[in-house]
């Protein structure tokens, strides 16, 4: 920091390092083109790697900088979501080192020894149905602890050290009637995260409200496993599941994972399509009622972090402002703000 810098001052020219003791910032997933000038140099712009994506019948253009733009991206943030791990795992099936085990080598050579990354675990083994199809199928390797362990958390592990700083197991919106009851589908986990626990942080994303009642707090804070506090489409706001929650963190390893994902009621290929190309704050996602909210939530839950010897990581998306890193300053003005109304003497 240059002498007499304030965070605020940092935070106004987009370094969101360690802004305060109790909060760390992140994005989800990192390799953007349209951050060059904002997060990454001029100089990345004739490396630009160019794909046609479609999405509900729309064509898009999907353009991103190489890996080695990592070095840049950790001189503004403390920590990086990383979701190609929830498509395929690190391993194949006959234990070779498959192309998402090659990915997460090179970001481990190219990041800071300071890095730190979060990774979503394969959805081969979290996820109740995949797609199939134009449909879904009941997964057959739902909750195969051994091959979770074998084929991605331990090597996860060695690729990253101690700078893995967390899993996140993220399950699809399911119908109530589709589900146990909340005390029945902590039954049918435990066993699964008794198995897998040990190598990383936990941290679990339920996207069914209904389930996020006491029994499945209860079970969370007994195992030491985070709840993610996710402004997701088909979830209640995030005041709403802290309340839900009992006004507790449940991890053992002190961090709270807030993922500020979409607006709430719109679907992610909408939001996808309002903030493509990922460049700029987009004032349909940005500058609405529900996006205050979320900003106030997520400080909210950062406060409520420093009074209970926690830290919030608040991992922001582009598709919930248009533009990640945005969000994520606007994130951390409002800490700071709600941080100075404090007294002194209840500051951390």
């Amino acid at each position: 920091m240059a002498s007499g810098e304030t965070a605020a001052d940092r935070v106004e020219r987009l370094d969101l390092r360690s802004v305060t003791p109790y909060v760390r910032f992140g994005t989800a997933s990192d390799r953007y083109a349209g951050w060059i000038g904002q997060i990454y140099p001029d100089e990345y712009t004739p490396r630009v790697q160019r794909r046609t994506r479609t999405l509900a019948g729309l064509r898009f253009e999907e353009r991103t900088v190489p890996i080695e733009s990592v070095s840049s991206y950790f001189e503004h943030f403390d920590v990086l979501e990383l979701d190609f791990t929830f498509y395929r795992p690190l391993l194949e099936d006959d234990g070779e080192m498959g192309p998402n085990w090659f990915v997460l080598q090179r970001y481990a050579a190219e990041a800071p020894a300071s890095a730190q990354f979060l990774l979503k675990a394969p959805q081969a083994y979290f996820a109740r149905v995949l797609r199939a199809g134009r449909g879904y199928e009941p997964n057959p390797r739902y909750l195969d602890a051994d091959a979770c362990r074998a084929r991605f958390l331990e090597p996860a592990r060695a690729l990253l050290g101690d700078r893995l700083r967390g899993v996140l197991f993220e399950q699809e919106y399911q119908k109530k009637s589709e589900t146990p009851d909340p005390g029945a589908y902590v039954a049918d986990m435990a066993p699964f995260f008794d198995a897998v626990s040990g190598e990383a942080a936990t941290h679990i994303e339920l996207r069914s409200p209904h389930l996020l009642e006491p029994p499945y707090f209860d079970w969370l804070e007994d195992r030491g496993i985070g709840h993610v506090f996710s402004h997701w489409t088909w979830l209640p706001p995030l005041s709403r599941q802290w309340r839900a929650s009992g006004e507790r963190f449940t991890s053992s390893a002190g961090d709270a994972v807030v993922r500020l994902l979409t607006p709430l009621r719109v679907k992610y290929a909408d939001a996808y399509a309002l903030a493509h190309p990922f460049d700029r704050p987009v004032p349909e996602l940005s500058e609405t009622p529900q996006a205050r909210a979320m900003v106030s939530d997520a400080a909210s839950l950062a406060l409520q972090a420093s009074i209970r010897d926690a830290t919030v990581v608040v991992i922001a998306n582009n598709r919930a402002w248009g533009n990640a890193p945005a969000l994520a300053q606007e994130v951390a003005r409002r800490v700071l703000e709600e941080d100075a109304r404090r007294p002194a003497q209840t500051r951390p």
